[in-house]
This record gives structure tokens, sequence and C-alpha cells, in this order.
């Protein structure tokens, strides 16, 4: 499975295979592989913002 697939999967913009089987440990796994994915563009967000516009507002 591509990376892409799998990002496109976790932030529900397309659906998963029908025919993959789905385990408790799945969906947990499944759910914290979201946590992490929509934090880390939560820091890069951050990052961006102190890098390129707190710059420009303190001129």
């Amino acid at each position: 499975m591509s990376i892409f697939k799998q990002f496109k999967e976790y932030l529900f913009i397309s659906k998963r295979d029908p025919n993959e089987p789905r385990t408790q440990w799945m969906k947990y796994m499944h759910g914290m592989n979201r946590i992490s994915l929509l934090m880390f563009l939560v820091a890069v967000l951050i990052v961006l913002f102190k890098a390129l516009i707190l710059p420009l507002l303190n001129k």
C-alpha cells in the first residue's frame, strides 16, 4: 500500500479496501496513526508560521 493511499484513508479522503480484514488492534493502530499525522501537520504549520509570518509582523 502506498503512503499517499494510507494518508487518504487516515484523513477519510478515500475509502479503505472492503476485503481487508479489520481487527480491533488495527482500529487502535489507525487511530494512533491518525492522531500522530494530525499532530505533525499542526507542528509544521506552527513552525512555518513562526519562521515566515512572525518576522514579517515584527518589522
